[in-house]
């Protein structure tokens, strides 16, 4: 990076009220990396495959590609605001800078506990696959072990550095695609049991006579996969030119991870041996199957390696995240410790207290499933629609921003296109999350159907009422509600 590209870039920031000692040093494949490896393809179709496909059938794998467009039109709208806002910490300064302080501070508050909450959850899914790899039976103790070492690793990765995690996060990358690819053609190639036209036979699945229901519950699988591409910006301030840089990234890691994740459900679902056998529940882990038909138990345990590549970093990224966030809302005064959140280690210019904060909650989340299991599962139950619902509320500030006269004017923009497609992501999203939540269970207890319209509704409560009695969104002078205003 040239001097007089340094320079621009921390003139841009200074004029949008900030200075930064972060280290410059990820590249556009490098952050587009860490967008990926937090999105994780391997991750999100390995841990969902079984559990969609017995709901929905093969006809689940046309979810990716709806669930992905509907997020294409989200990342085009974060492409707009972290091209005028690229500024670290994601979410939380863009909703600062479009709707204000208070909106702001609750949009952090959802998404904070959400990364946590997610981090736990994909720590303690990584147990399952590192059992089969080495050989034992996984149990919730291990996967709880497991998942508190893989948490402690995650850190030490994080605190040593931009340039190591930006490095952890492109072998990821390379690891995850070149794995997903070999074990897809594969399977393809040498373990197709099923015709490609199985991709459109629901199996007669009905739920009250029709399959939509069916459908929308499949649907989950890419529900669950598509977010990371937000990632991307949490590191904004240490990213070159991120204005044209971050857009691109985004939408590289919907693109690349998309596609991935299509062509992984699409080879597994083709070398599944007996698809009934799935749809009645006789085979509970398709998956194995698969793996173990294809490769035998030594060759499944080489291809669980990679699965636990893409966990480690799908950890890593997300933690690296919450971090950003955790700093972000300190440097604005925005949160308890902020003076100790906001330091930026000397030495590897990151922020070392917020990456700390962001292990131990997590873990904190983790060591709990060891008394209260359930309630554990319960929490994690909020790890998704917490996102979405943090998404949506970005999504709704932009629109809020352009009935105020908000026009967009960073390197990345999308002109008069950009409120029907600010209007269409509303609509998705909303859809999206009533989808999450729809209760599907109605003989468990209605606190586990409701899991996560119950988690949702405690996480909003305590945000409120902490607003409420502390005021947290009126310390700090950082700029605010002025996105209408910069943009004229």
């Amino acid at each position: 990076m040239s001097t007089l590209d340094h320079d621009s870039d921390a003139e841009q920031l200074r004029q949008l009220g900030y200075t930064s000692n972060f280290n410059r040093s990820m590249s556009l494949w490098e952050n587009f990396a860490l967008g990926f490896t937090y999105l994780s393809p391997v991750v999100g179709v390995y841990t969902l495959f079984g559990l969609c496909l017995a709901a929905g059938g093969p006809p689940m794998f046309w979810t990716y590609l709806l669930v992905g467009f509907g997020q294409m039109l989200v990342c085009l709208i974060f492409g707009e605001v972290v091209s005028q806002f690229p500024i670290s910490g994601g979410v939380y300064p863009w909703a600062r800078r479009l709707a204000g302080k208070r909106w702001a501070w609750m949009v952090g508050w959802v998404y904070s506990i959400a990364l946590c909450v997610t981090i736990a959850a994909v720590a303690v899914g990584a147990g399952p696959y590192l059992a089969v790899m080495l050989g034992f039976e996984p149990s919730n103790n291990t996967n709880i072990a497991i998942a508190l070492v893989l948490t402690l690793f995650a850190t030490l990765v994080n605190l040593s550095g931009t340039k190591v995690l930006a490095r952890i996060a492109m072998f990821g990358f390379v690891c995850e695609l070149v794995g997903a690819l070999i074990v897809g053609l594969y399977l393809l190639i040498f373990e197709r049991h099923q015709p490609f036209s199985v991709l459109f036979n629901t199996f007669d699945i009905r739920v009250d006579g029709s399959y939509l229901p069916a459908f929308l519950t499949a649907s989950l699988a890419g529900m669950f996969l598509y977010y990371g591409f937000e990632a991307c910006g949490d590191v904004a301030e240490e990213t070159p030119n991120p204005s044209r840089q971050i857009p691109i990234a985004m939408r590289m890691t919907l693109y690349i991870g998309g596609i991935s994740a299509m062509f992984a459900c699409l080879a597994l679902i083709l070398a599944v041996p007996n698809m009934q056998a799935v749809i009645n529940g006789t085979d509970k882990d398709p998956v194995t199957t698969v793996l173990n038909n294809a490769f035998g138990s030594v060759g499944s345990r080489v291809i669980m390696a990679v699965v636990m590549v893409s966990f480690i970093s799908c950890v890593i990224s997300l933690q690296a995240a919450a971090s950003r966030l955790l700093y972000a809302y300190a440097r604005d005064e925005m949160i308890i410790g902020s003076g100790t959140l906001k330091k930026l280690s000397v030495s590897t210019q990151v922020p070392v207290n917020a990456l700390v904060v962001a292990g131990v909650l997590p873990a904190l989340i983790i060591v709990a499933g060891f008394f209260l299991q359930d309630a554990v599962a319960t929490i994690v139950s909020f790890a998704a629609i917490g996102i979405y619902l943090a998404f949506q509320m970005i999504v709704l500030a932009a629109l809020y921003a352009r009935t105020r006269g908000w026009k967009p004017n960073g390197k990345f923009n999308l002109g008069a296109w950009g409120l029907p497609v600010n209007i269409g992501a509303l609509l998705y999203g909303v859809s999206a999350i009533v989808n999450m939540a729809w209760p599907r269970t109605p003989d468990a207890p209605w606190y586990l159907n409701y899991a996560m319209v119950l988690t949702t509704a405690i996480v909003i409560g305590l945000g409120l009422v902490y607003m409420w009695l502390a005021k947290p969104y009126d310390r700090g002078n950082a700029p605010a509600g002025d996105a209408w205003k910069v943009a004229r």
